[in-house]
């Protein structure tokens, strides 16, 4: 089975920001590309963070807060709060940008990728060779496209690379049928074991958001084979005359 990678998907030409520019030259990078964020790298183009709108507005946000809160003395700034500070008195895409980076490679999943993505609360992964340079962006829109693909195109993928390729399935054993990307698999399996491969191979097929299982079997070779006793048969001779 083949599933679309992170370099299939990520958009090569990307808009980058250096370590030196300034807090306005981000802002006018974001504005006239259109986009809510970019990585920062270094003369050899690996990066080092990240910059959002929000890093943005946020500096503006603790800048603005800095005069009200003057008349307040900490004796200590919890790590969170001196981050903060930082953020407000950030003139350079370095102090504004948010480390460490996360980053991604080209020859790994979608799947993986969304996962990063949801798990650190991202929009974009930055995208990096062996030697960590950046080599394209990954947005959450780029990973959506794979589930843009027809019913038929799910559907065709699961009969040829899940059933038949995978499982050696002779044609017609099961009937896949998709609906909105809700693949259903009905048919009579010869081992209730292979049933759960069935679903999960399924599920790794991309567009698929869900797998109903309507797969039966012939043997239940799950369980082990029952042990029936010995029945002694007896054996009468009879006496020589």
């Amino acid at each position: 089975m083949q599933t679309r990678t992170v370099g299939e998907v990520m958009t090569s030409e990307v808009v980058e920001a250096r370590r030196e520019m300034s807090y306005k030259e981000v802002a006018r990078l974001l504005h006239g590309h259109r986009i809510s964020g970019v990585p920062v790298v270094d003369h050899d183009d690996k990066v080092l963070g990240v910059i959002s709108e929000t890093d943005l507005i946020r500096r503006q946000a603790a800048h603005a807060g800095r005069g009200a809160g003057r008349r307040f003395r900490l004796p200590a700034l919890r790590r969170s709060a001196r981050v903060e500070a930082a953020k407000a008195r950030a003139t350079t895409a370095e102090e504004l940008m948010s480390t460490p980076a996360i980053t991604m490679h080209p020859e790994q999943r979608v799947a993986d990728a969304a996962r990063v993505m949801e798990r650190h609360r991202v929009e974009r992964l930055p995208v990096v060779d062996e030697e960590d340079r950046l080599i394209g962006i990954a947005t959450r829109r780029d990973l959506l496209r794979v589930f843009l693909r027809t019913d038929e195109e799910i559907r065709q993928e699961v009969l040829d690379e899940v059933l038949t390729r995978t499982m050696s399935l002779a044609p017609h054993t099961v009937i896949v049928s998709v609906d909105d990307g809700m693949v259903t698999l009905e048919g009579r399996l010869e081992h209730r074991s292979h049933i759960p491969s069935a679903i999960q191979l399924t599920w790794r097929v991309d567009g698929v958001v869900g797998v109903v299982n309507s797969l039966t079997y012939r043997i239940d070779d799950t369980r082990p084979p029952e042990k029936h006793p010995s029945r002694r048969i007896e054996h009468y001779w009879l006496p020589e005359r």
